[in-house]
């Protein structure tokens, strides 16, 4: 999906402008198909935010390029009450490093993928965390913006009845949208509706039926005419068979291999730095052999287009050395190589103060599973033009729409065992939250109005001086603590310089008044009045903090407790920083060759921070 894809999809575009726009939460979803993922990749290239992405497995988070939810905030696998701390024997969950800490202060724009499996306690768990480091705790998850991605109807969170039965007396529903941090915060829900998976339109009212639980005998009447008794898929057809349970697909898959008389190779990961093995994208030994049928888990990273996540092939040449491959839906035969998946870790880069991801562990392997069945499970998020289907078994909310919704076309589909009612298992829970989501859409009202809120909450930003005085009243309370006696006048003109600030800041809040009054009236971040106001606001607040900044770096007073003059130096370096940061953002929006804009601002903000 390319940024053009977005600007001619109206519930995309209207995602992007959320996102890019303002700093309204959001809880992206929609149907099988629709691009969930591909968007938040165009989002990772492309957005000035500083992003961090996160997904509740280990698997989730390789495919959607970001670290589990766990990992990230150090949280334990224990459910989470809310109003409770997280210590436990080795007490580590909350010994952040220093570079942890400035890492989640820096979050713009908080991603989390396959928000249907998280639980709400997990939800606020974070929540927690986010607040404890952060300067706006007052605020749900410390005031960043949170971009939930995913479906309802798929895949739901893991909760055992022990879990439930701590979670019941805190949470009316396990999932997400049960949060309490979640429900403090207003959010917007957008469903995307253009499903690029498949085209045909009956196939797709079936399976928007079964989405909804709303299928009926018809529905299910028409489902069964591809049920198939005993169905034997022609030589050299690309046909997946799609199970409920584990135990299934893999006596499948090795029955079939065993049948094939040819050599077996045996290809070994080759995995480097950390990787977890609970989140091995790949099989850690890989056995193959010439004629066994084999699906692609990962897109061509070549470029070459020459395979992608999903894709299914025959081996037709093969040793241990090279795998030659042909694609079941048609094509030339190939060599393939191995691929490589990171697992990362987010790091705040202090020059640029920019969000990084750090690579902590690759794993190499030849991009390949046995595929004459697999679960329903693992088939999430691919797509199958032939597959034998059997949900007879199901046993988990959303497992059948998850099932069917993996074939391209009604005619590629074969039921080994009929539908039943019973196989559609829905949470009216689910449904209850989906339809009043529905309900309330937002309208491209909503998104200018959210728009401007935005220019207002960022221009709060700019000029606020609240660390500044924070920190100045921090460091003259040390030093009145400390080293009044030796040094009265110093500790005073510190004093002094606290008062000032804050008396500049009630002028900055009069200000404030000024320029949302003036999007109120005009409702237009271009209008030139506002951007001359800016201008003037930043060059005004420029030449009140210039001058403290001589005071600062004059003031070398000699300490002879080094205890002291360690807790000196910190503070007397974070309000150094403060006002120096403060003044840099003051003076690029001084000028007026400059437009304020949130892209440009969150840009050169970014650039600025920590030089």
């Amino acid at each position: 999906m390319e940024k053009k894809t977005i600007e001619t999809n109206k519930e995309l575009e209207m995602a992007w402008h959320f996102v890019e726009n303002t700093g309204t939460n959001i809880f992206l979803t929609g149907k099988a198909g629709t691009g969930k993922t591909t968007f938040l990749r165009e989002l990772k290239k492309n957005s000035p935010k500083n992003m961090v992405v996160l997904a509740p497995t280990g698997i989730a988070a390789i495919n959607a390029g970001g670290v589990t939810i766990h990992s990230f905030f150090q949280l334990p696998l224990s459910p989470y009450i809310p109003g409770t701390s997280f210590h436990t024997s080795d007490d580590k969950r909350y010994q952040f490093s220093k570079k942890k800490k400035e890492l989640i202060k820096s979050i713009d724009l908080l991603v989390i993928d396959e928000i249907s499996m998280v639980r709400a306690d997990l939800l606020d768990a974070v929540d927690s965390v986010m607040r404890r480091y952060r300067a706006a705790h007052h605020l749900p998850f410390g005031g960043a913006q949170l971009l939930l991605i995913g479906d309802l109807q798929q895949l739901a969170p893991v909760v055992t009845p022990e879990t439930w039965e701590m979670m019941r007396g805190y949470y009316e529903t396990p999932y997400f949208f049960s949060s309490h941090a979640l429900n403090m915060t207003p959010y917007v829900n957008i469903e995307l509706q253009k499903v690029y998976r498949q085209q045909d339109p009956l196939f797709l009212n079936l399976l928007n039926k079964i989405r909804a639980n709303e299928a009926d005998d018809r529905t299910l009447a028409e489902l069964n005419k591809r049920y198939i008794p005993d169905f034997t898929p022609p030589k050299d057809s690309d046909y997946i068979i799609l199970t409920t349970h584990n135990k299934p697909a893999d006596d499948i898959n090795d029955e079939k291999l065993r049948s094939i008389d040819e050599d077996a190779f045996y290809y070994t990961a080759d995995v480097s730095g950390t990787f977890p093995e609970t989140s091995y994208p790949a099989e850690e030994t890989l056995v193959l052999k010439k004629g066994a049928q084999v699906m692609f888990i990962k897109n061509d990273s070549k470029g070459l287009g020459r395979y992608y996540n999903g894709m299914v092939a025959e081996i037709t040449a093969i040793d241990g050395n090279y795998i030659k491959v042909k694609p079941k839906e048609g094509g030339n035969e190939f060599f393939i190589d191995q691929e490589k998946w990171t697992n990362s870790k987010y790091i705040l880069n202090t020059s640029t103060n920019e969000i990084e991801e750090v690579v902590e562990g690759e794993f190499k392997q030849f991009p390949l599973r046995l595929a004459w069945a697999i679960t329903i499970h693992k088939s999430q998020g691919l797509a199958f033009n032939h597959a034998i289907i059997d949900v007879s078994h199901s046993f988990a909310h959303g497992q059948a729409y998850v099932a069917l919704s993996r074939c391209k076309s009604l005619e590629g589909m074969v039921l080994s065992e009929p539908i039943t009612s019973d196989a559609i298992i829905n949470d009216s829970c689910v449904d209850n939250f989906n339809k009043s989501a529905e309900a309330a859409r937002p309208t491209m009202e909503t998104l200018h109005a959210q728009e401007i809120n935005y220019v207002a909450e960022l221009l709060d930003e700019l000029f606020s001086l609240a660390e500044c005085q924070q920190s100045a009243e921090s460091l003259y309370r040390t030093m009145a603590e400390h080293m009044y006696k030796r040094f009265p006048t110093l500790v005073e003109n510190f004093r002094d310089m606290s008062a000032f600030l804050k008396k500049q800041m009630q002028i900055s809040a009069a200000f404030h008044n000024q320029y949302v009054n003036m999007l109120i009236a005009n409702a237009d971040i271009n209008a030139a009045d506002l951007q001359e106001r800016i201008h003037k606001g930043a060059a005004y607040f420029l030449e009140q903090l210039k001058p403290l900044v001589a005071t600062i770096n004059t003031t070398k007073p000699n300490i002879t407790n080094k205890s002291v003059k360690t807790i000196f130096d910190d503070k007397k370096a974070a309000l150094m920083s403060a006002i120096s940061i403060k003044i840099q953002l003051l003076s690029y929006e001084r000028n007026e060759n400059v437009k304020f804009t949130p892209r440009d601002y969150l840009k050169r903000k970014a650039k600025i921070l920590n030089k």
